[in-house]
């Protein structure tokens, strides 16, 4: 973690700001390295953040079976793996109503017509949420008032600029700087 501030007492206190957010919201240990800068006289706050590598999305027929039965012309799901129940029940609720989707039991569950397609479905993408996490630490982070904010990332490098004036040129700079050593 590097936070530079040309007050040093400035920059041990973003850190200490910083790691607190980051062990409030769990997040020290999905987190590489991290970058900071802060100029109260250009009234600037570049932020970027790499994080490590998640494991890869999680899809419909990776935790449960999905079986059409076509004399009762219904998809039959058993669910295999437990803790994916309530994200197969939010991505079914975005497609169906709650009524279309009968529950007989806990691990099973029973949709009219032939909904096998639904295998490819993504049930959680621990990428996405990973990067929403840090989203949330970086406006727990940022100045009060910095409303004027570039977003930078990458892929696996969430980077941003705030400030509560126009973004400058330098400030672009500095995020590719910051960019460019992160993703080595």
């Amino acid at each position: 973690m590097l936070v530079e501030c040309y007050d040093e007492r400035g920059a041990e206190v973003y850190e200490i700001i910083i790691k607190q957010i980051f062990q409030d919201l769990v997040l020290g240990a999905a987190v590489d390295d991290l970058r900071a800068y802060v100029n109260p006289d250009d009234p600037v706050f570049i932020l970027a953040i790499k994080m490590k590598k998640t494991s890869s999305v999680v899809k419909f027929e990776d935790v449960a079976n999905l079986t059409y039965v076509k004399d009762d012309d219904v998809t039959r799901i058993l669910v295999d793996n437990e803790n994916y129940l309530p994200n197969i029940l939010k991505q079914l609720w975005k497609r169906f109503s709650r009524e279309e989707i009968y529950q007989p039991n806990r691990y099973q569950l029973e949709i009219a017509g032939d909904n096998t397609d639904l295998k490819t479905l993504v049930i959680d993408d621990p990428h996405s949420n990973l990067q929403r996490r840090i989203y949330d630490a970086i406006f727990r982070i940022l100045p009060e008032g910095f409303k004027i904010i570039k977003d930078m990332s990458t892929d696996n490098i969430v980077t941003v600029v705030a400030t509560d004036e126009l973004i400058a040129d330098a400030w672009i700079e500095k995020a590719n700087e910051y960019i460019s050593e992160l993703e080595n």
